[in-house]
């Protein structure tokens, strides 16, 4: 495998659409209902909660452009070969696309639920999953530019569905706000660990950043993407706190499409089941890019093309799906994945930087 990696011109991207590719893979399914486990560990001050998540990944991000800047252009698997050989480097590339595929089943996994319980409760779960993942073949076919495209558009076209989140401030009560810091420092710190499963995909920057044209403005757009999504979810959990009570909050499994409930117009008497068919706009993006990262993954190491691998990939995504999971097993599946994930975004990236300074200062020649 090489490290370092050689795009062709026309396979890369504006860097300014990192901002773009950075939001859309973080407003996904876990914006659905993440209020309500943050507000369980932290209270009242579920807010605070969310800012400091969003100072996290600010944090993260810095950390793993950082990372990557080490290198003239690499990705995350080049990295792991370069630092740990061939053997070690690839048993952790391959934890990682298996991190990847395992991202991808959780967010149609938990699509697919929201779907059936909102709006199609008798369509077989075959039917959904392979339109879904019909649409991600057109995404993977048409190559990282046409996945770039989606995220671009997913964004672009789904913003009036923020503007609509100012129809509840008609109906909420501020005093639902106080008592204001009643929430001890380590609840409120766990509070903020639950969002990860929330914010989690930025880490896609390890896997596209080669395909990034100005690599010294990388930075600049991850934080603006990051920012953004923290601004985004920050409203929704102000909005969320005035409007539920604690008891409903805590009885609220899908907040935010809870309040898309209570909007109405004369030609629209559910407008949550718009909201909910809509919301396949802003989850293909995220499903796209694990699966693009995981089958770029498998390439690298096999040296085959990526097209092969993710129609590899696809079939067995599209049986793992063929397994009818409950309410409660789909919970269980989330925590795990969240406390991994939460492992894998947050911590080590710190850990593989302080093994690159370590590499960088004892062996100054890069490895090609």
């Amino acid at each position: 495998m090489k490290v370092q990696i050689e795009q062709k011109p026309q396979t890369m991207v504006n860097t300014f659409l990192l901002a773009f590719i950075v939001h859309s893979m973080q407003f996904g399914v876990g914006v659905q209902g993440f209020q309500r486990i943050v507000y369980l560990e932290a209270k009242h001050d579920a807010w605070v909660s969310v800012i400091l998540a969003g100072f996290a990944s600010a944090v993260v991000g810095f950390v793993m452009v950082k990372t990557l800047a080490a290198y003239q252009s690499t990705d995350l698997y080049g990295i792991h070969y370069d630092l740990f050989g061939k053997w070690l480097g690839n048993l952790l590339n391959i934890l990682f696309i298996i991190y990847c595929l395992f991202a991808f089943h959780i967010i149609v996994r938990n699509y697919m639920e929201v779907l059936q319980a909102w709006v199609f409760p008798e369509i077989p779960i075959w039917i959904i999953s392979f339109f879904l993942l019909f649409l991600v073949v057109y995404g993977i076919n048409g190559g990282v530019r046409t996945i770039v495209g989606v995220s671009f558009f997913s964004i672009v076209l789904s913003l009036w569905l923020v503007f609509l989140l100012a129809y509840p401030f008609q109906f909420t009560n501020w005093d639902y706000l106080f008592p204001l810091f009643e929430s001890s420092i380590p609840n409120i710190l766990k509070g903020a660990r639950q969002m990860s499963f929330t914010i989690i995909g930025f880490e896609i920057i390890f896997i596209i950043y080669p395909f990034l044209k100005e690599k010294d403005r990388v930075n600049r757009h991850m934080q603006l993407g990051l920012l953004f999504t923290t601004l985004l979810y920050l409203a929704l959990m102000v909005v969320s706190l005035a409007y539920f009570s604690g008891g409903q909050l805590e009885r609220t499994i899908w907040g935010t499409l809870s309040l898309f409930k209570i909007v109405r117009f004369p030609f629209i008497e559910r407008f949550e089941y718009v909201a909910i068919t809509f919301w396949v706009l802003l989850i293909l993006p995220n499903i796209m890019l694990y699966l693009w990262a995981a089958s770029r993954g498998l390439a690298r190491i096999f040296d085959k093309k990526v097209n092969k691998m993710s129609w590899i990939l696809l079939a067995i995504l599209f049986l793992s799906f063929q397994f009818p999971l409950n309410r409660n097993k789909v919970n269980l599946l989330n925590d795990f994945f969240a406390r991994g994930s939460f492992y894998i975004v947050f911590c080590y990236p710190f850990i593989l930087y302080g093994l690159v300074l370590l590499k960088k200062k004892f062996f100054k020649k890069r490895v090609d």
